[in-house]
């Protein structure tokens, strides 16, 4: 088997073409989450502890010329936009789950075998 056509066989697998519309729709995603935290969850938020910006947190460490800042606070909306992208996307796979679950089967007709092993049953409670 040639490469090109082992390559073709695994990009056309249903699993590599849901991956890429996951992370395209991640991609297509991420701009809104980041909105969502940085404009109208992160504010009420500071607006309760006092005012405080997140976005503004940072530790300085002093050095001889300029000082050094950890800004923790971009890290906390960080982590908040994560925890939205995550819930979101699980909300999203629970609903499309829910949806590939399989029909309640009416009651079919048993096959043959079925038939024969209670006709068998039958016999032997006749007994």
């Amino acid at each position: 088997m040639s490469m090109l056509q082992e390559f073709k066989e695994f990009a056309m697998r249903g699993n590599v073409v849901d991956l890429a519309v996951g992370v395209i729709m991640g991609a297509a995603f991420s701009p809104i989450v980041s909105t969502l935290v940085e404009n109208i969850i992160m504010p009420p938020i500071g607006y309760l502890m006092a005012g405080v910006d997140f976005s503004d947190l940072a530790v300085a460490l002093p050095t001889p010329t300029d000082p050094i800042e950890i800004k923790y606070g971009l890290f906390l909306n960080a982590l908040i936009k994560f925890a939205i992208t995550a819930f979101a996307i699980f909300l999203l796979i629970k609903a499309i789950n829910s949806m590939k679950k399989p029909a309640a089967a009416a009651s079919a007709a048993p096959s043959p075998t079925e038939v024969y092993l209670k006709e068998i049953r039958d016999l032997l409670a006749k007994k």
